[in-house]
Formats: structure tokens, sequence, C-alpha cells
């Protein structure tokens, strides 16, 4: 009876336990959230179709210099017309740096060049955790079958000054460009850096 228990409990451990989610090789979590023009967006929806995931806080330094430097928008602009779907996702919540309402959102995104195919609001962090999204900025790079197949760095220079990009290795492109290739992207893996999500209390 007593190993029975036991067992039951380990049974119950192993339902329990946190899985890591969004890891390069598993399932991207699926999810619905609206854009800042109260659109439902649904990752699945996409399924068919190469998808980025950005992190952004446009008052954040590091990212601040990635998109006012037009490097992100460079970036979005290159891939979106290559049949990307690339999804700037504003966790930032309300009271926080980084946030700003969908209609202020807007104007942000006039102002920094934002030339992503939807910019999401997810200002109640759950996407973020269901991604474990950790900075501002952080990539994620999800396949046609709906794989993750990069997590992590926009490049390998954790700086938030201009003059680092022409000598940092674009381990977010170079990820991108291997998963159009219908390869794996080495690193699959990276540490992100930047500013911390501004979760709420």
């Amino acid at each position: 009876m007593m190993k029975a228990f036991v067992l039951a409990l380990g049974a119950a451990a192993l339902l329990t336990t946190p899985v890591l989610a969004a890891k390069p090789g598993t399932a991207a979590p699926d999810f619905t959230v609206k854009d800042v023009n109260g659109k439902d967006v649904k990752l699945s929806s996409f399924k068919g179709k190469t998808v980025v995931l950005d992190w952004a806080n446009y008052q954040c330094p590091f990212d601040k210099m990635h998109y006012e430097s037009g490097n992100i928008p460079a970036l979005q602009a290159k891939y979106k017309a290559r049949g990307v779907v690339w999804l700037t996702v504003q966790s930032s919540a309300p009271g926080k740096q980084g946030y700003h309402a969908p209609e202020d959102m807007k104007k942000e995104n006039v102002r920094v060049k934002n030339a992503a195919s939807f910019v999401l609001t997810d200002y109640d962090g759950k996407v973020a955790r269901l991604y474990e999204a950790k900075t501002t900025p952080q990539i994620y790079v999800i396949d046609k079958t709906g794989v993750v197949k990069y997590n992590g760095a926009i490049d390998s220079i954790p700086s938030n000054k201009a003059d680092s990009l022409p000598k940092a290795t674009p381990l977010a492109a170079n990820a991108i460009d291997a998963v159009l290739a219908g390869k794996a992207p080495t690193p699959a893996a990276t540490p992100p850096y930047g500013c911390s999500i501004k979760f709420a209390d």
C-alpha cells in the first residue's frame, strides 16, 4: 500500500513539474492575443510560414538602439519580403517602462519605423511567460511546421551602441536564413541580452 502511495506521489509530481517552453526542437506554444488594432492574432494560423517573435520595449536602451538605428526595421522588411511573418510582442505591463496603450503604441511604431507584420499587445505578460521570454530584445524563430528552431539574442555583442552592429555576428538573421533554407540554425539557442521584460508586480 505504501509503495503504491509513493508511486502515485511520484506520478503526480511528474504531472505538475513545469515543462520548459519554447526550447529549440519543441512545438511552439500556441496563443491568441490582440494586436494594436484590436484584431485577434493566433500563432497557429501562420502554420506553413516561418514566424519570428521579437520581444520589444522601445524605451529599453538595447532595444531602442536596434530599432532607432534601423537594424530591426531593416530585418523586418527584408524577411517579410521573403514570406516571413514577423510578430513584435509588447509585454510591458501598464505603468511599466515601455508600456503604451494601443493608440499610443501605434504612434511609437511609426516613430521607430517598426515594419512587423503585427504588433501584439501582451500587456498581461501571458505570452512572454508562455515562452519564458526574459529580455528585450529576444528573438524566437519558428519553422513552417510550428517548431521552435531558434531562441535567444539578436546578435553576438550585448551592447546598446550602434557602432557594435558591424562587428557583431547577426545570430537571429543567421537563424532565419537557416530556417528558410530548411536547415537547423547553429547555434539554436543563445543567451539573450537586453532589459528584463517589465511584468506587473
